[in-house]
C-alpha cells in the first residue's frame, strides 16, 4: 500500500519528482542461515569495525560484489577472506602498489614521458575510457553488483597489461618503451581511483593521495588525461593487506556460539514453560512491593528495537522505567495506560538510562505481551495482593 500511495502524496505536493523505478533486493543470509538481530545472528558493524580494523571498504567491497539482486544469496566469512584476498589484495592493490612502486624506483616518482602507443596499448587506452561509460550506466540502473564487476575488469586488465609488457625488465633494453607502459598503467590507476569512490571510497582516497591528485567529479577527468608527464607523486603504500586464516576461524566460531546459546535458551525457554517455576515461600512473595501506577509519558529508546522508556506515576512518586516492549506497544498509545509495576525492585541502568521498576506483562505462546493491568480504575499507588 505504501509504494501505491507515495507517489501520488508527491505528486499532491507538486514539488518532488515522481518515481521512476523502486528497486528491490532479495534476502542475504549469513552463513546458511536468516539474519536475525534477536538471536544475535548478524555482524555488527561496531563489532567488525573492532576486529577488522582499516577494513571499512573491505566490507563495502564484498557486500556489493554478493548483493541479492535477482535471487537470495549467502554471506560467509570463507567468502570474505576470498574476495579480500584473491581479488582486493591479488587483483586490484597489487596492480595498483606494482604501479607506484615502479614509478617510484625507474623515475623518483615522477610520471615518465611517454612514447607512441601501439596497437596493444590503444586497445588497453579505450578499455580504460569505455569503462567509466558502462559503470555509469549500470549504476544508474540499479546494477551495483554489474558495476563492480567492471571496475575489477578494468583492474585485471592492468595486471594484465603489466605482466605482458614486464617493464623491470623492458627497462634494462627500451626505456621509451618502458616509460610509455608506465604511463599508461599510472593513467589505469588514476581512472581506477576515480572510479573506485562510490563502491569503497576510503580506498579512493588513499590511491588519489599517493597520486598527489585532488578528489574531483567524474565528468572533469575520466576520458580525458589525467596525468601530465613531470608530475610528482606521493609515497607508495600498500592498499589492501592478506586476512589470514585464523582471524577468519575466529568469526566462524563466534557465530557458532552465539548459535548454541540461542538454541540452549530455546530449550530453557520451552523447558520453563511446560513446568511450573520452583515452590517459593509466602514471606519471599510479601517482600515484593506491586502497585499500580500510570504511565505519563513513553518514548523509544534510541538505537534499540525493542526498549520503550516511560514515566510511571507510582501514586507515591513518578520513576522511570525502562521496558522491552516497543515491538507490541507503540509509545503514543499507551499513555494513560494503568498497569503493575514491581517498585521495590533494585534499579538497575539500561542503555545508560537508569530504571527504576519493572511493568508486569502476560506473555502467550507466540511471545505476544500484554499488560498485567486492573480492569477497572484504581487509584495510583493501589497494591497487587
Amino acid at each position: 500500500m505504501l509504494f501505491r500511495s507515495f507517489p501520488a502524496m508527491l505528486k499532491e505536493h507538486g514539488e518532488f519528482g515522481l518515481p521512476e523505478n523502486v528497486p528491490a533486493n532479495e534476502f542475504l543470509n549469513l552463513e546458511g542461515d536468516k539474519i536475525s538481530t534477536s538471536r544475535n545472528w548478524a555482524v555488527w558493524l561496531n563489532e567488525y569495525l573492532d576486529e577488522f580494523p582499516q577494513k571499512q571498504d573491505v566490507l563495502r567491497y564484498v557486500l556489493c560484489a554478493t548483493a541479492p539482486e535477482n535471487k537470495d544469496n549467502d554471506f560467509t566469512w570463507k567468502d570474505f577472506q576470498a574476495r579480500n584476498n584473491s581479488e582486493l589484495v591479488a587483483i586490484l592493490g597489487n596492480f595498483i602498489n606494482r604501479t607506484l612502486v615502479l614509478t617510484q624506483k625507474f623515475y623518483y616518482g615522477k610520471v615518465p614521458q611517454h612514447g607512441e602507443p601501439n596497437e596493444a596499448d590503444k586497445a588497453v587506452i579505450k578499455e580504460m575510457k569505455e569503462t567509466p561509460k558502462r559503470i555509469g550506466e549500470l549504476i544508474e540502473k540499479y546494477r551495483f553488483r554489474d558495476a563492480l564487476f567492471e571496475l575489477m575488469n578494468l583492474a585485471r586488465t592492468g595486471n594484465k597489461y603489466l605482466a605482458d609488457n614486464e617493464p623491470w625488465k623492458t627497462i634494462k633494453t627500451d626505456k621509451q618503451r618502458t616509460a610509455t607502459v608506465m604511463y599508461i598503467s599510472l593513467e589505469i590507476t588514476a581512472c581506477l581511483a576515480y572510479l573506485m569512490e562510490p563502491f569503497i571510497p576510503f580506498s579512493s582516497q588513499k590511491i588519489l593521495k599517493m597520486l598527489n591528485l585532488e578528489k574531483k567529479k567524474w565528468s572533469e577527468v575520466l576520458g580525458k588525461q589525467i596525468l601530465k608527464p613531470g608530475h610528482q607523486l606521493g609515497e607508495p603504500a600498500l592498499l589492501f593487506d592478506k586476512i589470514e586464516d585464523d582471524i577468519i576461524e575466529k568469526q566462524i566460531q563466534k557465530l557458532k556460539a552465539t548459535k548454541m546459546e540461542s538454541t540452549a535458551a530455546s530449550a530453557n525457554a520451552d523447558k520453563q514453560e511446560a513446568s511450573f517455576k520452583a515452590s517459593t515461600t509466602f514471606d519471599d512473595f510479601s517482600k515484593m512491593d506491586i502497585r499500580v501506577g500510570t504511565i505519563l509519558e513513553a518514548k523509544r529508546v534510541p538505537k534499540t528495537d525493542k526498549l520503550l522508556k516511560l514515566l510511571v506515576d507510582t501514586g507515591l512518586d513518578k520513576r522511570t522505567v525502562v521496558s522491552g516492549i516497543a515491538n507490541y506497544y507503540e509509545p503514543e498509545k499507551i499513555i494513560g495506560q494503568q498497569v503493575s509495576i514491581l517498585v521495590n525492585l533494585e534499579p538497575r541502568k539500561i542503555k545508560g538510562i537508569e530504571s527504576q521498576g519493572m511493568i508486569l506483562m502476560a506473555e502467550n505462546a507466540n511471545g505476544e505481551l500484554a499488560f498485567v493491568a486492573p480492569t477497572k480504575q484504581i487509584d495510583n499507588g493501589g497494591t497487587v495482593k
